[in-house]
């Protein structure tokens, strides 16, 4: 017969075991449930009748374009979020997803072609190329901005951070149900920003803060070594993926953008970027370009816009229609001349048709 001490220590010994059992059984559902439902689409493409419900483009696009079923991507940064696949799905008969990155740095934008092109061939890449990504570090950027790399890399012992994450569990994958089952979401309008923003003058006036001094405007090549590093990075693209057609376009920013570009002295240098850009890129049988930049009615009508660049879906659907039909393309005959063009519109904006508005461009 056990001691009163003895069975004291078999009744506590026999009490963590069970504690400790249902502690586990408790992380393997957990863990299973998130695998499952998997919000972030780490492991595969939604299942159960799920929605690829896509909001959160750090932590679902490089998921959704590991496991997903496409053959052609809309690539960008935030001003592409807007466009809806299916205006390039039934325009190229092809089926688009979405890789996109907020800054749109070409290095970044390069890594999410790099992943797609891992599992997929690819008929289209549809690249809204930023003016200013041609002056941007052309090395990526994900985990220096804080990314979770637990979702980049292929390290699966460090999925802990996905599986047991609270709000994984009691925010993501609620939202995920609840918009394949009792909302009206399109798939098509991944990562779509515009629903809840406005686009008028007053909001694009208050979101411009003008320096208050003109910097001395650059020499053109000044960001050559950066130029050409980014150049290269998208030759290599088009050059390793000769069976793709790259439709690269520059999208078109409002006034104060290049009003802006003018007061940072950066204005003659981005022009350089892009027409030494597409000097290169024209050579390429595979290779597309138009340009969006030059629209007058668009650029200066500043209800476009809701602040210096990012412009309403429906300027998202008038080019993304542009370039179905062919329209505003760049040449190896025209684009020099494209390029003079605009470098004198910039000029008229920040020199007249600015100055109407001065008084309500707040000085920062």
């Amino acid at each position: 017969m056990l001691k009163t001490s003895e069975l004291q220590e078999h009744t506590a010994r026999k009490f963590v075991k069970c504690f400790f059992r249902r502690i586990l059984f408790l992380m393997v559902i957990i863990g299973a449930v998130v695998v499952l439902i998997d919000p972030f689409f780490h492991y595969h493409k939604p299942w159960f009748g799920l929605k690829a419900v896509l909001t959160d483009k750090e932590y679902q696009c490089i998921g959704s374009l590991r496991t997903f079923e496409y053959d052609s991507l809309i690539v960008g940064s935030s001003v592409a979020e807007n466009y809806n696949n299916g205006w390039f799905n039934d325009g190229f008969d092809c089926t688009a997803i979405k890789a996109v990155r907020s800054y749109g740095a070409t290095a970044d934008l390069c890594y999410l072609l790099d992943a797609a092109y891992e599992k997929h061939d690819l008929k289209y890449v549809f690249y809204s190329m930023d003016t200013s990504s041609l002056a941007a570090s052309p090395v990526p950027t994900y985990e220096l901005t804080g990314c979770p790399m637990y979702l980049y890399n292929k390290n699966y012992f460090d999925d802990v951070e996905y599986l047991y994450n609270k709000g994984v569990l009691f925010e993501k994958i609620p939202y995920m149900i609840a918009n394949t089952f009792l909302g009206d979401y399109d798939a098509n309008d991944s990562y779509n920003w515009a629903q809840w923003k406005e686009f008028n003058q007053d909001m694009a006036l208050g979101l411009y803060i003008r320096t208050p001094e003109i910097a001395p405007m650059k020499e053109k090549d000044y960001y050559r070594d950066t130029l050409d590093a980014n150049i290269n990075l998208i030759r290599k693209q088009v050059e390793d993926h000769p069976e793709t057609k790259f439709k690269i376009f520059f999208p078109a920013y409002s006034m104060l953008f290049w009003d802006n570009l003018y007061r940072s002295g950066d204005l003659e240098a981005y022009l350089y970027n892009m027409e030494q850009t597409a000097a290169v890129l024209l050579t390429y049988d595979n290779v597309e370009l138009f340009y969006f930049q030059d629209e007058r009615e668009i650029v200066t009508n500043l209800d476009n816009y809701m602040d210096t660049l990012h412009f309403s879906p429906e300027i998202n659907q008038y080019m993304a229609e542009a370039i179905i039909h062919g329209n505003n393309r760049l040449t190896e005959d025209n684009y020099r001349q494209k390029f003079s063009l605009m470098k004198d519109f910039a000029y008229e904006i920040v020199h007249e048709l600015i100055l109407p508005y001065e008084d309500s461009i707040r000085v920062g």
